[in-house]
């Protein structure tokens, strides 16, 4: 078992993996793979992409008693690394570079009904950047329920998702949803919110690419999301509160410019009220031209300094009904036009 899961991760164009070893229990029907390891071939780091401490993948035998079987999956401390340099490398000239995610569900001998993941972590960094960037959640605890529709199977979408984390600046971040993954493009309703993070954890990225420094503040993001038929609707609220930039003195003309031009406009447009950033980036359109909406983003910078500031909490307006009725009209007109 052990060879055939290290034949696989081999396999993987542009990827390189191993496994440490594998328990095999009979009696559950079940097998456990410890430490996994993926990686690009030509990375140029050694931070691995994925690495698994513990994924125990066994048959669900409630599901047995449907006639089903299916298997259920419980990762124990697993970490996805993004390291920035090492994922762009080679990609252009590699067309399946992304194979490995069809390899390691094929490890899956039978469909994934239900997925845990305890005390998990994601991240992105990038090495070459002075500082190096690390944006991270630690403590991703994630619970997805009934994944192959095998209760209540006249639900639209009959998949629950519930997810928790610490982000970079001890953010809290919550993810709820639903789903429906049996479909070839998931349908999904789902919102998520990252609240009080400490936005001068942020400063390695923010001077990195705006040239921007912070002294204090929180940084905030909510969003909803709903996919129905292909058709994807939903928005992106980030919120700075209390935020306040740096002052160098030993900064350059032009980066001293640019943070008080940036000072400038946080002025202006933050509510006077609770002193709050904030703005509202619509996303909506099939999946392979999903784009933001330039205008309907600056109005609602305008709307939040001049007007009223918008609430820090997931707004509740995006639902899967008004998106499928959205995919089903798109759809009619599609059809409308080729006749």
């Amino acid at each position: 078992m052990k060879k055939y899961v290290n034949d696989v991760l081999a396999d993987i164009p542009g990827y390189y993996g191993h496994v440490e070893d594998i328990d095999i229990s009979l009696i559950r029907g079940a097998y456990v793979i410890n430490n996994l390891y993926l990686n690009k071939v030509n990375a140029g780091s050694e931070v691995p992409f994925l690495n698994f401490e513990k994924t125990d993948i066994s048959v669900e035998w409630k599901s047995l008693l449907k006639g089903k079987v299916v298997s259920e999956i419980t990762m124990t401390r697993p970490e996805v690394i993004y390291v920035f340099e090492d994922q762009q490398e080679g990609e252009a000239e590699d067309p399946d570079i992304e194979d490995w995610t069809k390899a390691l569900t094929d490890l899956v001998p039978i469909d994934i009904n239900n997925l845990t993941v305890v005390e998990g972590k994601v991240a992105f960094v990038e090495v070459t950047a002075k500082p190096t960037i690390d944006l991270h959640m630690n403590e991703l605890n994630l619970q997805a329920t009934n994944l192959r529709n095998i209760v209540q199977e006249d639900r639209t979408l009959p998949s629950d998702i519930h997810a928790t984390a610490v982000s970079i600046g001890n953010g809290k971040f919550t993810l709820n949803g639903k789903m429906n993954l049996v479909k070839e493009i998931p349908d999904m309703d789902i919102s998520f919110s990252l609240e009080n993070a400490s936005i001068t954890a942020l400063n390695d990225f923010t001077n990195h690419y705006a040239g921007i420094d912070f002294a204090e503040g929180n940084f905030n993001i909510f969003s909803e999301i709903a996919i129905a038929d292909g058709y994807m609707k939903g928005y992106v609220k980030p919120l700075l509160k209390d935020s306040k930039l740096i002052s160098k003195k030993q900064d350059k003309f032009f980066d001293t410019l640019w943070e008080g031009f940036v000072g400038f406009f946080k002025f202006v447009l933050k509510n006077k009220g609770n002193n709050t950033l904030a703005t509202k980036v619509p996303i909506e359109g099939d999946l392979n031209n999903v784009k933001s909406k330039v205008w309907p983003t600056f109005t609602n910078i305008i709307k939040n300094g001049w007007i009223k500031a918008f609430k820090g909490t997931v707004d509740d307006e995006i639902t899967f009904e008004d998106v499928k009725n959205e995919a089903d009209n798109t759809s009619k007109k599609s059809k409308k036009e080729n006749n």
